[in-house]
């Protein structure tokens, strides 16, 4: 795996492993396990997909198995994942409006929560979000309108 590649695609990884563990360094970590994990492996690679969606499923395992060993860590609050530097009123309604999105989006059930945490932090396209998924690219551009329109209607409920 040589330079270019990470250069091109390490922006991508990390953002997905950090929509998925709300913690930087932990998706700092996880993105350079990747890229080694694909370096030893990179041999299997086929090209069947885009290289970012396999590196992507590689950093999908590898946040599997570090749920599996810190399954305490994995649980952050929001406060921890959405701490912003407040200095106007703008700023206040606008934090209050965040908390009140995330709280609807942590009431989804899990593949819908998982498909707009990547949309929203990755330039993934619904086919890409799909294969990672192991799903298709409807199936992911269904499951992210859906889950806008639950969040949506959460938050029209909740004023």
């Amino acid at each position: 795996m040589n330079e270019k590649i990470y250069d091109e695609h390490a922006k991508t990884v990390y953002y997905f492993l950090l929509s998925l563990c709300h913690n930087p360094h932990t998706a700092q970590d996880l993105t350079q396990e990747t890229f080694l994990r694909a370096y030893q492996s990179m041999n299997r690679f086929d090209g069947s997909c885009k290289l970012s969606v396999w590196l992507c499923q590689i950093a999908k395992h590898l946040w599997y198995q570090y749920l599996e060993k810190h399954k305490h860590e994995a649980l952050k609050t929001q406060e921890d994942t959405a701490e912003l530097t407040l200095d106007t009123e703008t700023q206040v309604f606008a934090k209050y409006e965040l908390i009140q999105v995330l709280k609807e989006l942590h009431n989804l059930p899990e593949q819908m929560r998982e498909v707009l945490y990547i949309k929203m932090s990755s330039e993934l396209t619904f086919r890409e979000i799909g294969e990672i998924l192991g799903k298709s690219e409807n199936w992911a551009r269904v499951t992210y309108f859906r889950g806008k329109e639950k969040i949506m209607k959460g938050l029209m409920k909740n004023e």
